[in-house]
């Protein structure tokens, strides 16, 4: 959420940058709420000052004798403005809440300018893609050869984008989570969280996920709760409505959790295989900095994902999203893609996202400033650290031979307990 006094102060900027996302947001009539909030509180104000000093004089004059009728009867009058005045303004404050919660949030002054992902900036790139003396295969006829996932028996227990993980599939899937949270926890300062797969309405206000994308969510209508989209918002939840100790920060964590998403509107879109899934497992990095670290936070973070490709050798490039295609709470984002050789393509594996305070904004995460003693929203950031269906595809074609059997990486032979995985089993 976007602070409503830098908004009146500066509605021409945030009118441009959030024009440059694509949308109008709804300025105009904000600022006529915010307006009209202001003078009902000077108002109420000024008649709870007159209320109080009608009360000593009636008290004074009742000691005396003296007539108080028409003292109360103003008093009675004050009173009934003020309780509507109070009820316009809490009518108003929810207007205003409700119109600030659909606002996204400003892009940063690095963010590049442009409409869609055609826009995005080229950052880096590491590795090479896989050269092979055949032509490989895609994950989908791998699987279907290896016997390793088994999409039609997933879309019988549930519907379409429920995989299925079989025998060594499962096992290799189970082992990139195990990875991905031992390599966060090596390097010391992400602490692992198990956290629900539930939340609640407020919980996902508080990362932005609501209002504006109910229609992708997986509600339980009974208890008014939400199978999470990504770790993401249980993580950055532990924290809302927190006053956080200036030395206790920075707080990093990491977990692994489901994620749930109806994707609405995607139908038909990179809808094969492990491309666009309903359920996928992944494990999220979340960040709690000081603000005036969080873009420095931001690059280690990226780092911190790009080192799990690294050590499986899997070539990936980063691009910086443009205005057009940054996710609706993001200040700042890296998107990190594969090469997937069977695809011929890139595939996002990972986005790196600095929310500065937005989210804290609206979860109410806050620090106690050290030079000043107030208190402050932090910085919230977070990055997939990774997701395992399109790294599962990226890795199962570039790992490929030329007899259909699949090697593993050898930073996961520890945990496989295999080197192969063939049509009759493992090696």
């Amino acid at each position: 959420m976007l602070d409503i006094k830098f908004i009146r102060d500066n509605p021409e900027a945030v009118r441009s940058r959030i024009a440059a996302r694509g949308e109008i947001p709804a300025l105009d009539e904000l600022l006529e709420l915010d307006k009209r909030r202001r003078v009902l509180i000077e108002e109420t104000d000024g008649l709870k000052a007159r209320r109080n000093e009608l009360s000593k004089e009636i008290a004074a004059l009742s000691k005396s004798g003296g007539m108080i009728t028409p003292l109360k009867e103003e008093s009675r009058e004050i009173g009934q403005r003020i309780s509507e005045g109070d009820e316009e303004l809490k009518t108003i404050q929810e207007a205003m809440k409700q119109t600030l919660l659909a606002i996204p949030n400003l892009p940063h002054e690095t963010v590049p300018v442009g409409k869609t992902d055609a826009d995005n900036e080229l950052i880096r790139t590491w590795g090479s893609p896989a050269s092979f003396d055949f032509e490989p295969k895609d994950h989908l006829t791998l699987g279907e050869q290896l016997k390793i996932m088994d999409f039609p028996r997933g879309t019988r227990v549930t519907g379409s984008g429920f995989p299925v993980y079989a025998g060594p599939g499962a096992i290799l899937e189970r082992t990139l989570i195990n990875f991905f949270l031992d390599t966060h926890r090596a390097r010391g300062n992400y602490k692992e969280m198990s956290v629900p797969f539930v939340v609640n309405r407020d919980s996902l206000i508080g990362t932005g996920q609501l209002p504006k994308f109910e229609d992708d969510l997986y509600r339980c209508d009974v208890d008014d709760l939400f199978l999470i989209p990504t770790a993401e918002v249980p993580l950055t939840n532990l924290h809302r409505d927190d006053l956080i100790a200036y030395d206790d920060l920075p707080i990093y964590y990491c977990g692994y959790t489901p994620c749930f998403r109806r994707e609405a509107g995607s139908y038909g879109k990179e809808t094969r295989g492990f491309l666009r899934l309903h359920q996928f497992d992944k494990v999220e990095m979340v960040k709690f900095v000081r603000p005036e670290t969080s873009y420095d936070e931001l690059e280690s973070l990226v780092k911190d994902a790009c080192e799990i490709l690294e050590a499986l050798n899997i070539h990936y490039r980063v691009v910086a999203l443009c205005s057009g295609d940054l996710g609706f709470s993001a200040a700042k984002c890296y998107d990190i893609e594969i090469w997937a050789p069977g695809e011929k393509r890139w595939l996002e594996v990972s986005s790196c996202s600095n929310f500065e305070a937005y989210q804290a904004r609206r979860a109410n995460i806050r620090y106690r400033r050290k030079e000043t003693g107030k208190p402050d929203f932090v910085h919230t950031l977070n990055g997939s650290g990774l997701a395992t269906p399109r790294l599962l595809v990226a890795m199962m074609e570039t790992y490929q031979n030329d007899d259909g059997t699949i090697s593993i990486p050898d930073v996961l032979k520890k945990y496989t307990g295999f080197g192969l995985i063939t049509p009759d089993g493992v090696q």
